[in-house]
């Protein structure tokens, strides 16, 4: 096969592998009802006037299923982090207690849970959008490369396109794990 040629399948199957990562990343800050450090990973504090990522400034940790503790590393960053969970809008009502904050994870309503199994399917829109723009990337490419047959344009095509099938399936089977995870009670 062409070297161009396998060059774009490469840099398509890549675009696309891309493509799930991003959506299992973002499928792990859809909350399915039991806590996780990754609900509070989009948590930026103001820490000396830059902000900060909460997991630079502070321990997290789940002790059980329904609660997650933020310990800071230095005492007077209490008060900014309990604020930028507030801000954050997550939903969570920190408790502090002075060193550290509890938050007490509320189990999801049935309504909760449809907007949650909503948002994942959006995201996984999303995702396919995304494999669907790396093929036509991709066939473009294809027909844009000097001196190759017919026949090995279809080929690549058509390698192109078994890529794009798997990478779809792969995230129908994504979503579908997610979505039994948001629902089940």
């Amino acid at each position: 096969m062409n070297e161009d040629i396998q060059f774009i399948i490469d840099s398509t199957k890549e675009s696309m592998e891309n493509a799930i990562l991003h959506l299992i990343k973002q499928f792990s800050n859809i909350r399915a009802g039991k806590a996780s450090p990754a609900m509070l990973g989009s948590v930026m504090v103001d820490y000396y006037g830059s902000q900060t990522p909460l997991a630079q400034v502070a321990n997290v940790n789940t002790p059980d299923g329904r609660t997650i503790t933020v310990q800071p590393w230095e005492k007077n960053m209490i008060q900014p982090i309990e604020k930028a969970i507030q801000i954050a809008n997550l939903g969570f009502n920190p408790m502090n207690n002075g060193e550290i904050l509890i938050i007490s994870v509320p189990p999801l309503t049935e309504e909760r849970r449809r907007d949650l199994a909503k948002q994942a399917k959006s995201e996984a829109e999303d995702a396919k959008v995304g494999v669907r723009n790396a093929r036509k990337e991709a066939n473009n490419d294809i027909k844009k490369v000097d001196g190759v047959s017919e026949d090995l344009q279809k080929n690549a095509e058509a390698d192109v396109q078994t890529l794009t099938d798997a990478s779809s399936k792969r995230i129908e089977e994504i979503l579908a794990s997610k979505d039994k995870e948001i629902m089940t009670v």
